[in-house]
């Protein structure tokens, strides 16, 4: 196959494709700063409708999507309604003489750049705070909506960037591949691309030197694009992808050991979804999802609700339910905090409720509404707190499920200083689970959204996996077992590495069972265990893949 040009970005999500480009439509750009509206009262008026009108095209394309897709685009449509914005954006035409779309761009702009700077969680967000802002400022300059229009045929999407909620209404087989300049492998696009089970490089330099029409081939799993003279030569890349073994819904090695496979949900739709793609329980349950919205707490009635629409889907199945991860890094109105310089190295997760008045009577109501959630379903309640780095919070947090009859706590590996007290906070829990995604933010002092620092967090780096195995080693010294719930467990290829490090258990989005279970059941323990030296001893982690790979 004749190659006319040769690209890498970061592999964001596994599997292979081939197919023509299509350029996602860039946004409208910077508005003009004037002439000053003739009737500003007027002019600021005309901002709420098309606020409204970029609100309802949102919920509408929400309605039609769930699990992640769902959750990213109903927390885009809570920015787009956010008052804070559009009184901003008001006051910029009534007080400052702006047009309505520069007024708009400057308020948005305020809020991007403060979140932004705030790192972690928030800074995730500055991403769909511009893309509202785009979309608002489109609407009131009567050109059409930035982003990816309804594809008449099957294609290749490259842009900049692609938003959440572009990427959200893709449908697989008709978006063959996401190939973006920017984003790294834990943002946005790269999750929901991984829940859509479509491949994507983001963080591809050369992106933008891809023009509309090219015949080009994309590896997911290597992050190589490749440009290529016919389309007929990009099918038959994709045609010669590897077909995936069938997976008969256990998670188990192909000598018998059990490695259940679990989903990430965070929300009952989102449950049952999984439990159709025939996930064995659930690894990691969002509970903050139905917290980031809500200006006061919600009542422990509501809360209940919402836990007993997951636990349900789940009877007789585990359940592990991660409590509040919120704090400084994603702010709620009903927790009084002081603001921090780094909030995400400050009171978040755990920490929260241990700040005296302000989060352990939230904690204590969220343990009440699970308990009872799991004795209303006949789930198998698991709960674990988040952002734990000593086996003193560890054994606070024990205590706590104890109080509230919860019968298996633990907590997640996110920092560092957690892996290398590993056998002492094991010693007080019933479990423990790696969130890959922060511990290699923490690892590497990468903020997982930093373009230029993106390469970085790729859970394929062997500083992480090494990590991963003390913390294995740790397992099997002390019978704790440990699974493993961020995005590095979505991916095919790296699964039996982790297997092959001592972890016990795998949870990642439905989309990625069926791939992963299929590549766990075609190795043995003892080829994990192989492929987990090799990945370990490289030197980066495109060695890392070589390596792995050279093992068949």
């Amino acid at each position: 196959m004749p190659v006319l040009s040769t690209l890498n970005g970061i592999p964001a999500s596994p599997g292979r494709a081939g197919g023509r480009v299509v350029r996602v439509a860039e946004p409208p750009g910077e508005p003009a700063a004037g002439p000053a509206p003739a009737d500003p009262a007027a002019e600021a008026a005309r901002i709420g409708p098309a606020v409204e009108v970029v609100s309802q095209r949102l919920t509408a394309r929400a309605a039609t999507v769930s699990g992640d897709a769902r959750e990213v685009l109903e927390a885009t449509v809570t920015m787009v309604g956010d008052p804070a914005l559009l009184e901003n954006a008001q006051e910029l035409v009534t007080g400052g003489g702006r047009p309505a779309a520069r007024a708009v761009w400057e308020a948005a702009n305020g809020f991007a750049e403060m979140l932004a700077s705030m790192g972690g969680y928030l800074a995730e967000r500055a991403t769909d705070i511009r893309d509202v802002r785009d979309r608002i400022v489109a609407e009131l300059l009567g050109l059409p909506a930035p982003g990816v229009a309804d594809l008449d045929a099957p294609a290749v999407l490259v842009a900049t960037d692609l938003a959440p909620a572009d990427t959200a209404g893709l449908r697989p087989g008709v978006a063959l591949a996401l190939v973006t300049e920017q984003g790294g492998p834990t943002s946005h696009t790269a999750i929901l691309a991984r829940a859509l089970g479509i491949p994507a490089v983001v963080g591809c330099a050369g992106a933008p030197g891809l023009a509309d029409g090219a015949a080009i081939t994309v590896d997911g799993g290597t992050g190589e694009v490749r440009e290529v003279g016919t389309l007929d030569e990009a099918a038959a890349f994709a045609a010669a992808a590897p077909v995936a073994a069938g997976w008969d819904g256990t998670g188990r090695t192909a000598d018998g050991r059990a490695v259940p496979l679990l989903a990430n949900v965070g929300d009952g739709p989102g449950a049952a979804a999984a439990a159709a793609a025939g996930a064995e329980g659930v690894g990691l349950f969002r509970t903050e999802l139905a917290f980031l919205s809500a200006t006061e707490e919600p009542s422990a009635a509501r809360q209940r609700e919402v836990y007993t629409a997951v636990l349900a889907a789940f009877a007789g199945r585990p359940v592990t339910a991660r409590t509040l991860d919120a704090g400084a890094d994603k702010p709620l109105p009903f927790l009084s905090l002081a603001g921090e310089p780094n909030p995400a190295l400050g009171v978040r997760g755990l920490r929260i409720a241990r700040v005296p008045g302000v989060g352990a009577g939230v904690l204590d109501r969220q343990l009440t509404a699970l308990a009872a959630a799991a004795a209303e379903t006949g789930a198998e309640l698991k709960v674990m707190a988040p952002m734990v780095a000593t086996a003193e919070e560890a054994r606070w947090f024990v205590q706590r499920c104890r109080e509230h009859g919860i019968g298996s706590a633990g907590v997640m590996i996110e920092v560092p200083a957690a892996v290398l007290t590993a056998d002492e906070i094991m010693a007080e829990v019933d479990f423990v689970s790696v969130g890959t995604n922060d511990l290699a933010q923490y690892l590497f002092a990468a903020d997982r959204q930093s373009g230029p620092v993106a390469a970085l967090n790729d859970p394929w780096q062997p500083a992480l996996l090494r990590l991963l195995g003390q913390l294995g080693e740790a397992s099997a010294r002390t019978g704790t077992p440990v699974g493993v719930c961020g995005e590095a467990a979505a991916d095919p290829e790296l699964a039996p590495v982790l297997v092959g490090l001592g972890v016990a258990s795998l949870s990642a989005g439905p989309a990625a069972l069926a791939a992963v279970g299929a590549r766990l059941g075609g190795l043995t323990a003892a080829q994990c265990a192989d492929r987990a030296r090799a990945a370990c001893a490289a030197a980066d982690p495109a060695a890392a893949r070589r390596a792995v790979a050279a093992l068949g």
